[in-house]
Formats: structure tokens, sequence, C-alpha cells
């Protein structure tokens, strides 16, 4: 039966569905007077057939039913009882508030291949290339076309706009006396200056449907103008509108619509939403759920002993666009990130902050890589960016110095690694302007003679379509400094879609971008539309990404190659050509846990009413982590939503819910290893085993 058909059962002819394809699994409901004796009778079902995966997957509900476990997303503790409930349903003995079919579609996959373990086979290379030819991108000339019509139809709203700005302080005005075609052209003219697009960026629901040639539907605009009342920010410059398809004709644009165009979900629980990672809730002269003790909470975040996150006290706290499945919605609601860009421009005060801050970098024995990110790190000015690199440069040079005291064995980690997380490239490439240019090179040719080695721009490109000529031409500029740029995909509904991301990974190779994560969307209700299962994540590594992975001695050349960055772009695309790759794999596959950073290892260990998959997870045992983990052990994290609801949610979007098929099967993951061009270079000398800012209590 069609996966489209089996979505649309009602629980009746389910049942039927379990009575002719499992009859065997009637019989032992109806023959056993309870849930033990279920249970137990499944086990000896379960032994008639060979070792397998989906045996071990069903041995592991059973064992579970019936526990009790601690939800960490929620802080909450639930009871599994999956097979309960399977019992309950072929006895025909549910509870009336179990209405739902997800569930019961789940476990009639799980013991449907139990008997064919082996139905499905790795799509081929030519199935694949079919699935990703079917995006089109920001450099396809049709695309192109509806987006210079698009910014055309958008030209007499921005004059109109720049007309009524009364009292507003701002170098985008027009003369006295000026015509409608010089404002036209002036207009035109601004374009391509990207604080006429942040002085320009539309702030509410009403103005967003007018630059959409109005082309919102009542019930979106209904969802958007509860958005505005409960106080959900609205930015998004014209450059960013223009990338989207008002018409019923072209590109489909599903990718970057989603991320400006606010769900129920997300409107119904702003105001109430919790932080994801524990980590980043910090209470002041106490350590973070991953034990490290903090200057603050606001300007840095950390989760791992090599690693911290900086957040400016500047313009770098705003974004070029507010994302809707943004890890850090919970900051915007508590407005420590906003888009009041004036009232975000550094204050004398940051200065020494910022030496503050710096200190605590300089005198930790483990920290040698800097996240500078936000909000958008490089929404802060050129002279602030500048400033913040020169503090980061200065510490580095001070730590080497202090280490020239210590004995081997005690010496600090000193700087190897620089990032930049922004968006701008995406959401603003014209940011990307000669003068920003000119600051990463200098930094770089100053810092790498301290010894610094790696130097990344960490963006977020979430569709092909995103890859405009304006961000092929900031994706150049950026190379020509000698930055690695790495990309983060979010996964959600629409970027889950079959081919998309690998149409994705192979347009930003051909540019010289390479991948870094794969991020599962984390999971509380205001995601719940953008939320892909983690299935479907492993489903696309294992039958998508799979025909770009590279072997131990690939990895060793592609890291060679990129070693020095000039001419990136065409090193990658000789690669690709000389081992015959469609694209490289590059990225992991992971979810952000809210206990202490990212896994994809995991087991289903149950099921919930409503078809939510219950997940054990264990952490990444590829790279250090704080040792909080040995006091932590398993983690369990209840899915946002059924494979049969994201299923839906698909055959909605106009895909073919059979092609995705094979995902009921993967109830487990593993985490991908790091490839060799992300490790961390070896130091000439031996550092010290002990942790500074940490603080473990005893369990």
């Amino acid at each position: 039966m069609r996966e489209r058909k089996l979505l649309s059962l009602a629980l009746t002819q389910v049942k039927k569905l379990y009575q002719y394809h499992h009859p065997e699994l009637v019989s032992l409901a109806l023959e056993s007077a309870g849930t033990d004796i279920f249970k137990e009778q499944l086990r000896n079902y379960l032994d008639s057939f060979p070792e397998s995966e989906s045996r071990k997957s069903i041995q592991l509900l059973i064992e579970y039913d019936g526990r009790k476990i601690h939800e960490l997303s929620t802080e909450t503790n639930i009871s599994i009882n999956t097979l309960q409930l399977l019992w309950q349903f072929l006895r025909e003995k549910l509870p009336e508030e179990v209405k739902g079919t997800d569930l019961f579609l789940d476990l009639f996959h799980q013991f449907s291949l139990l008997k064919n373990p082996d139905i499905f086979r790795t799509p081929s290379v030519i199935k694949l290339k079919a699935r990703s030819e079917r995006w089109e991108t920001g450099l396809d000339e049709d695309v192109i076309q509806i987006r210079q019509a698009n910014k055309s139809r958008m030209m007499p709203l921005l004059v109109t706009k720049v007309e009524n700005r009364k009292g507003v302080h701002t170098r985008f005005v027009f003369y006295e006396g000026m015509t409608y075609e010089e404002k036209y052209n002036q207009v035109l003219e601004w374009w391509g200056d990207f604080r006429f697009h942040l002085g320009m960026a539309i702030k509410g629901p009403k103005e967003l449907n007018r630059f959409l040639d109005n082309s919102l539907s009542e019930e979106t605009m209904k969802v958007l103008t509860t958005a505005k009342k409960k106080g959900i920010p609205f930015f998004i410059t014209p450059y960013y509108l223009s990338l989207l398809n008002t018409s019923s004709t072209g590109y489909n644009d599903e990718a970057i619509r989603s991320y400006v165009l606010y769900s129920p979900e997300l409107v119904e629980t702003y105001g109430n939403i919790s932080a994801w990672e524990k980590e980043d809730t910090v209470e002041a002269e106490k350590p973070n759920a991953a034990g490290w003790l903090l200057p603050n909470s606001h300007n840095i975040h950390r989760r791992y002993p090599e690693v911290s996150i900086l957040i400016p006290d500047t313009m770098g706290r705003a974004c070029g666009g507010l994302c809707t499945s943004c890890q850090r919605m919970y900051d915007f609601q508590s407005e420590r990130l906003n888009f009041e860009l004036e009232t975000l421009k550094p204050k004398e005060s940051w200065d020494k902050k910022l030496r503050r801050l710096m200190n605590y970098f300089e005198e930790d024995t483990q920290l040698r890589d800097i996240l500078i990110t936000g909000g958008d790190a490089l929404m802060s000015q050129n002279k602030t960016l500048r400033n913040i690199l020169e503090a980061v440069y200065k510490m580095a040079v001070r730590k080497q110095r202090a280490n020239l005291e210590r004995p081997e064995g005690e010496k600090y980690a000193e700087l190897q690694r620089v990032r930049l997380g922004t968006r701008l490239p995406v959401y603003l490439p014209m940011r990307i302007n000669d003068e920003l240019i000119g600051i990463l090179r200098e930094f770089k040719e100053k810092a790498s003679k301290i010894g610094v080695k790696q130097f990344y721009i960490q963006t977020h490109f979430q569709s092909p379509l995103e890859v405009t000529p304006e961000a092929q031409e900031a994706i150049r500029k950026i190379l020509s400094a000698g930055w690695l740029i790495t990309n983060q995909l979010v996964y959600t509904v629409a970027a889950s879609r079959r081919g998309h991301t690998v149409r994705l990974r192979q347009l930003l190779n051909s540019l010289g971008v390479v991948c870094y994560y794969t991020f599962s969307v984390k999971g509380f209700r205001e995601n719940y539309a953008m939320f892909t299962p983690n299935s479907r994540s492993l489903q696309e590594q294992q039958e998508e990404k799979i025909h770009g992975h590279l072997s131990f001695a690939l990895q060793e050349e592609l890291t060679t190659l990129l070693q020095p960055q000039e001419e990136v772009s065409k090193r990658i695309n000789k690669f690709m050509k000389k081992h015959h790759l469609p694209f490289l794999a590059t990225d992991r596959n992971v979810l952000n846990l809210p206990g202490i950073g990212k896994s994809m290892t995991f087991t289903t260990v149950g099921i919930t009413a409503e078809g939510k998959r219950i997940l054990r997870f264990e952490h990444d045992k590829t790279r250090e982590h704080s040792p909080i983990i040995n006091n932590m052990g398993s983690i369990y994290i209840v899915e946002n939503k059924s494979i049969a609801s994201y299923l839906r949610q698909l055959d909605n979007m106009g895909e073919d819910s059979d092609e995705y098929a094979t995902i009921w099967k993967y109830t487990k993951g593993e985490t991908e290893p790091y490839l060799g061009i992300y490790e961390y270079p070896a130091f000439n000398f031996s550092t010290t085993e002990r942790y500074s800012n940490l603080y473990i209590p005893e369990s």
C-alpha cells in the first residue's frame, strides 16, 4: 500500500491492516490477559526471526515499556507505554484520549521490517542526480529574471518608504526638489548598500504583504498580525524578500519562505519559550549546565573545553533577519537579542568589558577556538569588528608569552582557530565589502605569524535558491582574504526534501564552500512546523550524502588542498572531478542536545501515544567534552512530531511520501567522525591536562 494511503487511514482501518499483514500479533494480544504477558509473548515471537536491526529495535521497545524516564528538554518525568498501547489497540480497549494512528503506523512498519529487513536498497547515483536537479538555484537565469522583476516591483514601495521617513537621522534621504525619476534612480543606487537594506527592513505584517505583492493569504495574515501583537520581531531586508516567488509559477521557494513567515505554533508559544541549550542559562558565580564558570551570562557561552562563543555588546547582537527556527528565539523573546540597531551600537564601556572577557580566554588552560557570533558577527560595524579581532590577537600574543614561562606539560592551549558566525552572505551579501575584506585579510596575516592556523567564516545557506549572484560575489571576496567558508544547514521540513541538501552541497562546493554541520531542528513546540525527525536526517545521511563520502586517504588529500586558501574553489572543483565525486560529504548530521554538546548517537526506546519517537542519546565519542558528561548518563528526548505527521507535511508540499518510505527503519544512529579538515592542529609542546574555569559538584 502507498504511504499516502496509509497516512490517511482511520484507526479502524489500521486495525484491519494489522489483521491482514500481522495476524499473529493480533492473536498474541487477544491471548494475553495483560501487557506483561503480551510482552513475554512478543519476546518469544521475536526468537523465531534471525538477528537483524529491526529485531533489536523491537526488543528495545519491549525492554523500555513500562519504564519511567527523565525527558531532558522539558525537564519532566514520563512513562513509556508503547507496547501497552499496542496491546490495548489490538484488543480494542484503547483509552478514548488516544485517537491518532501515528503510533500504530510506526509500529506497523517496525514489524513489517522484521519480516522483510532487506526490502530497501540505497538509491543509485542516477536517482540521486534526478532528485537533486529538480531544485533550482539562485544562479539559474529564469530565477534571476523573476527576482529582477521582484526588485522592480519593490522600487516604488521603497521610494514611498524613504519619502515617509520623518525625523530619522539617516544618509538615505531625498533632497528637496528631486523628481520621481531621480528618486527612483537613487533607490536603485542605494540597493547595493547594505545599510540601506537595514534601514528599509520590513517590520510588520501589512508592510510585508505589500512588498510581497499582496500575495499572502488571509489565514497567513491573521497569524502574522497575532505575532506582531505578541511582540515577535519582524525584520526582513528588501533584498531577502526579493528572493521569494510571489507568483503561482516559477521556482518553489518553500525552504526560504518558511524562514520569514511565522508558524501558528511559534506565535502560540512565544512568550513562554524556554532555552533549549541548558548550558546557555547562567546564574552569577554558578557553573552552567556543562560545569563551566563564565564571566557573565550574556557575552560568553561554553559547552566544550576547547571552544567558547563570544557574543559582543555591539550591533552584532542583531541579525540581518529573524529565522523562524532560530536556536536563540529564547533570547529574542527576552530582548537580549533585538533589532534596535541604534541602541545596540557599542558604548565606551564595551572596550573595558572586552578586555575583561579576553582575560577569560587568556587565563583558561584549554581554550583554543573562539567563535564570534551573536546575533551575527558581521552586523558589527567594521571599526567595531576590527577592535574585537585586535583584542583577540593581543590576547593570543599575551597567552603565548605567558607560556614561555611555563614548563612542558603545564603550558596552556594557545589560540589556533578564529571563527565568525554570520548569515549575512545570505541575508545581506552586499555587507561583504572591500573594507571588511581588508580587515579579515589584515587579521589573518597578523594572526598567522603568531601560530593561528584556522580562519573560518561560518555561515548558513539554507537553500540553493539563496545562492544568488550577489552571494556568489560575497563568497569570492571572503575566500580572497584567505578565510575558509563553512556552511551549517538547519534541516527544516522544506530543506529535508529529497535531493535538496545534495543540490545545496553541490552548489556551495563548486563555489569553494565546504559544509560543516547539518543540524536537526531543536524540538520545542515553537518549531513544530519546521522540525524534521532525526530518522530523516539519518536517511539523508545514508541514502543521499553517502555518494559524496570521502575515504581517509581522500580526507587527507582534501585537508592538504585547503591549507593555502587562495583559489580554493578551483582546488575543490578539480578534486571532485579527479575523484568522480558529485559533492563533498564533509558535514556531520547532528542534534544539539539540550544538556551539552552535539550528537547523532541514539536508539529509539519508545513511541508516545501521538507517535513521537522517544530517543536515548549518548554523547559524541569523537570529540572532547566537559568532564560533566561522566555524571550525566543517557539523555532522553521526545521528538517534536511523529514520522507520519512529517510525511503528511511533505505530501502537502507536493512531495511523494513513497519516496521517503525507508524512513521508518532508521531507529538507531551513530555520530559521524570529524573529518581531518576540521581537526585542530597539534601543538609543538605539551599542554596541561588541568581544567580551569570548571566546577563540577560531586554526584
